[in-house]
């Protein structure tokens, strides 16, 4: 319960910042007659609120929930959260296709899944999101290694 109550006042703190930051913000084209700025300040005003209802809500309206975290968990959690960072720091160099294979059939693999599935599933998600989003929705993601055969 200290814990959440720690992360809810950090999350109020920095919701509180963000709403200063865009108390100045300027939109260089305003589409609406008040301008863009109210909606991040409501959006983070309230998230500031209700993070601070949570951090300093009396203790009769907690219970203890145990989320089952042992070792293992904790430890497929920080390994998955390394292959996210491994996977921004190689998506430009090694390209989507590459990066996305790498990243899923790794986090397959943390998550019990078998090699050969979480490989075939990991090259056919790649190609189709490349696909989705570089061809249908005309978002240029990089192709790294491939961008000779592809390019």
């Amino acid at each position: 319960m200290t814990m959440e109550r720690v992360f809810s006042g950090l999350m109020a703190l920095f919701s509180l910042f963000l709403v200063y930051l865009a108390m100045s913000y300027v939109a260089p084209i305003a589409y609406d007659p008040i301008g863009p700025r109210p909606y991040p300040i409501l959006i983070f005003s309230l998230l500031a609120f209700l993070t601070l209802i949570i951090a300093f809500r009396p203790a009769r309206f907690t219970k203890v929930i145990n989320l089952g975290y042992d070792n293992t968990v904790i430890r497929n959690l920080v390994l998955c959260v390394i292959a996210l960072t491994v996977y921004s720091l190689i998506f430009e160099p090694l390209g989507f296709i590459v990066s996305t294979t790498l990243m899923c059939f790794a986090v397959g693999l943390l998550f019990a899944g078998s090699p050969i599935k979480s490989l075939i599933f990991s090259i056919v998600i790649s190609i189709v999101l490349y696909v989705l989003f570089d061809m249908l929705l005309d978002v240029i993601l990089p192709l790294g290694l491939l961008s000779g055969i592809m390019g």
